[in-house]
């Protein structure tokens, strides 16, 4: 009864560990729509842009008045004035204020352009990583497909040295066979199976790094859609980078300098202010001794009132020992680095895209190399199954005509695969990813 109890424990959470295990099927397509979905980085991209907007819209706010609302109670001791107490016991003020800059130097126009920069930065940096995690995608994709099938080429490999095992041992017994041959096919099989569990061994790995790219579990069993690699010819490409965000944020940085210098000018320059404002005070009381025929007493008198202000402001800096203007100075200078660097990576984004350009051309050349080595071995495999069938090849020409035909096979997909991956660090290196 025990040991049926244990059995229905171990049968129950294996059952469950197995419903734990998702099994979807992906397009390349819905590998990168789901990386994208669940990216923490692209997250951090689109908070990123909010945080821009929201600052944009703080920015604008500079250009209205502000409205400011006070209220103060206080409590004051009696005060002697000339024979007169002044009573503040529980006075009050309450009052609204507005403020409305006229003239800053500059510095909130300046401060909702550098605003918008930093939107526009913003938007291009999100759609750097949103290229960004769709290469991933597609480089661990296609890198898991093509482990995958040299995965399904050696099982195959191995049945055709399994049947050609047979075929020998066969007619080893039948004398037309040498016990060298069987050996040679051991020998053949041992090492297919090396290789084979060296490529099962990495196409968990591969899958692993696509659950992490595609944020899922790392016990995701994940089936591409894409089992065959269609390649089409690259036709007309180009070197234009000004569509990557890389080369837009570098512009941005240079506007971005430029509006950094009128900001530090604004420092140097008057500032003007109007305010407005209306404030209501109370019990403020005043008491004073008055004499009369009839005899002397207190007379008390309660002072509330409202009181309206208005007032121009000019703030004009007179000396600050030059501090302004090495800030103007220092953000000059911050200026030129900027376009110092525009020019410096400027050059590195061309040297890229045209490697990218030269990476996918030699990449389909490759596959028509490949193309043809493949043909190539598959018809001599054919010859020499035939000849040693017939007895007019030995059976190291067959085993080295396999061995050809498995390499070129290999050589093929990986040439397939890459240029898949080509094609998408060409996108990405002139922007149209």
């Amino acid at each position: 009864m025990r040991h049926t109890l244990l059995s229905i424990i171990i049968s129950a959470c294996c059952s469950l560990t197995m419903t734990a295990q998702e099994s979807i099927v992906l397009t390349q397509q819905e590998c990168r729509q789901m990386a994208l979905q669940n990216n923490e980085d692209m997250k951090s991209a689109d908070n990123k842009f909010t945080q821009a907007e929201l600052d944009k819209y703080i920015a604008f706010t500079n250009y209205f008045p502000r409205i400011d609302a006070s209220a103060t109670g206080a409590y004051v001791s009696d005060i002697e004035i000339t024979g007169m107490e002044l009573q503040m016991r529980g006075m009050y003020m309450a009052g609204i204020t507005l403020t409305q800059p006229i003239y800053a130097g500059g510095q909130i126009m300046a401060g909702n352009k550098l605003a918008k920069i930093g939107k526009e930065c913003a938007e291009e940096n999100r759609k750097k990583t949103r290229m960004q995690i769709m290469a991933d995608a597609d480089k661990a994709y296609w890198t898991y497909i093509t482990v995958q099938k040299k995965v399904d080429m050696l099982e195959s490999y191995m049945r055709q040295m399994d049947t050609l095992y047979t075929q020998v041992e066969t007619g080893l017994r039948a004398g037309m066979s040498t016990e060298n041959d069987l050996l040679r096919i051991k020998a053949k099989r041992s090492e297919i199976k090396y290789q084979l569990q060296k490529a099962v061994n990495g196409q968990d790995l591969c899958r692993l790094s696509l659950c992490n790219v595609l944020g899922k579990p790392l016990d995701t069993q994940i089936m591409p859609a894409d089992t065959v690699i269609t390649v089409t010819a690259p036709g007309q490409l180009d070197e234009n980078i000004e569509t990557r965000p890389e080369f837009n944020l570098m512009r941005k940085q240079i506007e971005a300098e430029q509006q950094q210098i009128k900001m530090a000018r604004s420092e140097i320059l008057p500032k003007i202010g109007l305010s407005a404002g209306y404030m209501y005070y109370g019990n403020v009381k005043m008491t004073t001794p008055v004499s009369t025929p009839q005899g002397s007493y207190n007379y008390t008198e309660e002072f509330k009132d409202g009181i309206s202000l208005a007032m121009l402001s000019i703030s004009i800096p007179l000396v600050k020992w030059g501090e302004g203007l090495k800030k103007i100075k220092k953000a000059k200078l911050n200026l030129e680095n900027a376009r110092l660097d525009f020019q410096k990576n400027r050059r590195l984004l061309s040297i890229q895209a045209r490697q990218a350009v030269q990476n996918l051309t030699d990449g389909y050349n490759m596959i028509e190399t490949a193309q043809i080595g493949y043909d190539q071995a598959c018809e001599n495999l054919r010859v020499m199954k035939n000849r040693y069938d017939n007895s007019m090849s030995s059976l190291t020409d067959l085993l080295d005509a396999q061995s050809q035909w498995h390499q070129a096979q290999s050589n093929l997909l990986e040439a397939k695969a890459q240029y898949m991956i080509y094609k998408t660090e060409y996108q990405y290196a002139t922007g149209k990813l």
